[in-house]
């Protein structure tokens, strides 16, 4: 096999994995109906990338590589399966890297990108190959090829892709319902991780934390667990003595008992302390420098669309950040980091993503946004989903607690809102669709206005 093709090899899962089969010596090209940040360096990489979905791209293609979202009337997709070429999905391609190395995969409803971003910044002292759902600034990229036996990946549990995954070591950050046009149910997405779980061969680093997670390891092999915490001493790994200062975190770590040193991350919040444990555990069961390890946590400032702070005046007190957050969990764990190191006014522009997410889990949004002055909601972003669930956006501005909130079903109008602000004022774009866009045309406006 020497000809690999990747249908939708924008998609930051897609075009890690493109890079990766590159660098291996295969001759790589692929096609996306939009062009992305990772384009630019894909094609630098001499890999083809069509801006049209045609048949002919796959003419002479070995194995063809297509994510979830591909559907099976895809003109590619469909010649393919016509000519009998061999079709593997996207997760089944990563477990395949994967299982043959010593994996390990952090999933988790949300936090893995963090997690997994931070894992891999941390395990740049061994070279480990990497594949993560972030930009991770230390490599400038999604993926590395790597020398040393360690692959840290990011595992997919939106399509249980993630089940195709045969880890030597493996990380649950929380699990909670989301994804349910797949799932169905909670009962269904934790059927999933207890299979996950069982399927990893050495040891499962889990947050108790997680209430849901804490019951659904109570029949598991005791001796494959280890437990993580910031409120329950009894877990294998506990970080206390928590203290918040200029804009930096630190704590001190037990593990199984025994103080095994006081760390300092830079990115807020209670939830990135705990993304923090399972990669502190890991770099020490793995060998990683101490000083490094130290200084990697420190400097590690999250992946691209992680709290990304695209603008900051400090003598206006005006701040841009873009953040991915899109799940109710997220969004109040995001609110509760910034709330911890800034001190202006919290204005949050939040863009819903997918009809299905906000019909499912409507209720859950109810009190997401305390702690922010003001939210704005821009229209729902489909991310390909039919308008058919009978949920619009003034129903989420409905359902939430927070006085006041403003519909704003025109972006442009926001830029006005931005630009004129006198100044004490945080905005914070959330959301996994294009609402990146917004933030970044904002930022740049604003850096034209002050120079």
């Amino acid at each position: 096999m020497k000809k690999i093709y990747f249908i939708g090899i924008n998609g930051i899962g897609m075009s890690g994995l493109a890079k990766i089969m590159k660098t291996k010596g295969y001759e790589v090209n692929g096609a996306d109906l939009n062009r992305g940040y990772v384009t630019e360096e894909l094609e630098n990489m001499g890999i083809t990338v069509y801006n049209t979905h045609e048949g002919e791209h796959v003419k002479g293609c070995d194995m063809v590589i297509a994510s979830s979202a591909i559907k099976h009337d895809n003109p590619e997709y469909k010649y393919a399966v016509d000519n009998g070429i061999k079709i593997v999905k996207r997760g089944e391609l990563l477990a395949m890297l994967l299982n043959d190395e010593t994996g390990i995969a952090v999933a988790g409803t949300h936090g893995k990108t963090t997690t997994s971003s931070m894992m891999s910044s941390v395990m740049l002292d061994l070279d480990p190959t990497i594949v993560v759902g972030g930009i991770l600034p230390e490599i400038g990229s999604n993926a590395k090829p790597g020398k040393s036996e360690y692959f840290v990946a990011e595992a997919d549990e939106s399509d249980n892709s993630f089940l195709f995954m045969k880890p030597s070591y493996a990380v649950i950050t929380n699990v909670e319902e989301d994804h349910l046009d797949t799932h169905g149910c909670l009962e269904n997405i934790n059927k999933s991780f207890s299979q996950f779980i069982d399927q990893t061969k050495n040891e499962v680093v889990v947050c108790i934390d997680c209430e849901n997670l804490k019951k659904l390891i109570k029949k598991k092999e005791k001796e494959k667990i280890v437990t993580y915490s910031i409120r329950d001493r009894e877990a294998d790994i506990f970080a206390y003595d928590i203290q918040i200062e200029n804009g930096k975190t630190s704590y001190n770590i037990a593990i199984r008992g025994k103080n095994v040193g006081r760390y300092t991350i830079s990115i807020p919040g209670y939830h990135n302390i705990l993304n923090s444990l399972p990669v502190i555990y890991y770099a020490k069961k793995f060998g990683v420098n101490e000083e490094f390890l130290k200084k990697a946590l420190e400097n590690f400032k999250g992946s691209k669309r992680r709290y990304d702070i695209l603008y900051c005046n400090e003598d206006k007190g005006i701040k841009i950040i873009d953040d991915y957050a899109h799940h109710p969990t997220e969004i109040k764990a995001t609110l509760q980091g910034a709330k911890s190191i800034e001190h202006e006014k919290l204005t949050i522009i939040f863009q819903p993503h997918r009809y299905s997410r906000v019909k499912f889990l409507l209720q859950n949004f109810k009190d997401a946004f305390d702690g922010a002055e003001e939210v704005l909601l821009l229209p729902i972003y489909s991310a390909g989903e039919k308008d058919e669930f009978g949920v619009t956006v003034e129903d989420l501005g409905n359902i939430l607690k927070n006085e006041k909130v403003v519909i704003e079903k025109n972006s442009e109008k926001i830029d006005e809102r931005i630009l004129n602000c006198q100044g004490h004022e945080v905005f914070m774009f959330m959301g996994a669709g294009d609402i990146s866009k917004v933030a970044h045309r904002i930022a740049d406006k604003l850096e034209g206005k002050n120079r």
